[in-house]
């Protein structure tokens, strides 16, 4: 078994899990040691509350050593400036996370095997120093974010995707433009906790009073609800369009775009948002809607995702009405993928609704082929020298 280092581009306890939090969990319940480091910063904090926040939490935990989260995995707050900027700031923020990092390995007793990075920036805080293998796992086109530093991103990327021994990717987009600077780059979609979802499914399972209130049929969207990436017009026209349809909004507002306003939207007397709820009550929430809805805009980041919620709401026996992004065409035939307009999303919602779409029974198969631990075992195979997968 490995020790591996993850150096993630998310806090450990954010409310919704990514990527990084989820590989990290699978990798320790394989058996490897994991020392889970948290978001360095890669854009610059506003002078908002909740940056402010996150910038006072942090602080507070930098000065912690690294704690156990569950047996075989630990996580590590640096303390390093967010959103650096200049030669003199990456300097120090170089010397306070390779420092830091030497000291969590020391006190962990973790050899400096496997660095498996989704930080573009990589390279910049002067690793992989002494790991053996370099892994970059590029989940999303984070350049394309709002705020972000697209020059400087774009040039340390390319820069880790030549250093790195193997790339992994999430879209079939990402893999066509990493595979340039990388020949052994590497496409697994984005997945889902299945056993997780798969609870709304279950007889037992209670539907939350509040979802519950609300008329029938619901149309839930279920996520970090971000401008930049949902097509928040084209659902309120939809609710206009559909007065007799429920629309249900559960999950934070603004994440990575705080010019995000659900007011306008929240006009519409059929649209209503629930708020963010906590990861372990979402299979009841899924249980209370009638289909899945992922309405995303089409632009540059887009073009190159894999929304996690796909998947998610397939292990919920969900019928799915998307956006018809690019990563989502090898999976038409489980759900409906829309042009960007309410007359083709009206439409897929009234066959969803009237039964007409994939039977729920393949649904729960496919979703059943698509999951975190059977990803990461299959990434792994690709790392034969220090990480057995059995």
């Amino acid at each position: 078994m490995a020790d591996i280092t993850l150096l993630a581009t998310a806090d450990w306890d954010q409310l919704l899990w990514t990527n990084k939090q989820h590989v990290a969990s699978e990798f320790a319940d394989l058996g490897h040691r994991v020392l889970y480091i948290e978001s360095l910063g890669l854009r610059a904090p506003r002078r908002q509350a909740k940056d402010l926040g996150r910038i006072l939490r942090r602080l507070l935990k930098g000065l912690r050593p690294p704690r156990q989260v569950k047996p075989n995995l630990w996580v590590w707050s640096p303390l390093v400036l967010p959103g650096a900027r200049g030669e003199l700031i990456t300097r120090l923020n170089r010397s306070i996370l390779l420092g830091g990092l030497a000291l969590a390995r020391r006190w962990l007793g973790l050899r400096a095997e496997l660095l498996w990075t989704y930080n573009p920036k990589t390279l910049a805080y002067g690793l992989p120093g002494p790991y053996e293998i370099l892994v970059y796992h590029c989940v999303d086109d984070i350049q394309a974010q709002p705020d972000m530093d697209d020059p400087d991103l774009s040039a340390w990327e390319e820069r880790l995707c030549r250093a790195a021994e193997l790339v992994f990717v999430t879209s079939p987009a990402l893999q066509e433009s990493r595979r340039r600077f990388n020949s052994n780059t590497h496409y697994f979609s984005n997945v889902a906790d299945h056993a997780h979802f798969a609870q709304a499914l279950s007889p037992e399972l209670e539907i939350p009073c509040d979802i519950a209130a609300i008329p029938r049929p619901r149309i839930g969207f279920v996520g970090a609800i971000s401008a930049y990436k949902l097509d928040l017009d084209l659902l309120a026209k939809l609710a206009e369009a559909t007065p007799n349809w429920s629309y249900v909004m559960i999950g934070p507002v603004g994440e990575g775009d705080p010019s995000t306003q659900l007011s306008g939207l929240l006009k519409c007397s059929n649209i209503h948002w629930l708020g963010a709820k906590p990861y372990h009550d979402l299979p009841a929430y899924m249980k209370g809607l009638d289909v899945g809805l992922l309405p995303l805009r089409f632009n540059r980041y887009t073009h190159s995702m894999f929304p996690m919620k796909f998947f998610e709401y397939l292990a919920a026996g969900l019928p799915v009405v998307a956006s018809a992004i690019d990563a989502l065409e090898d999976y038409k035939s489980f759900a409906a993928l829309c042009d960007p307009t309410v007359a083709s999303f009206q439409a897929a919602l009234k066959r969803s609704l009237d039964g007409l779409g994939c039977p729920q029974q393949e649904r729960i198969e496919c979703a059943a082929e698509h999951t975190y631990h059977r990803r990461t075992a299959a990434m792994l195979s690709y790392i034969p020298t220090i990480v057995s997968v059995e």
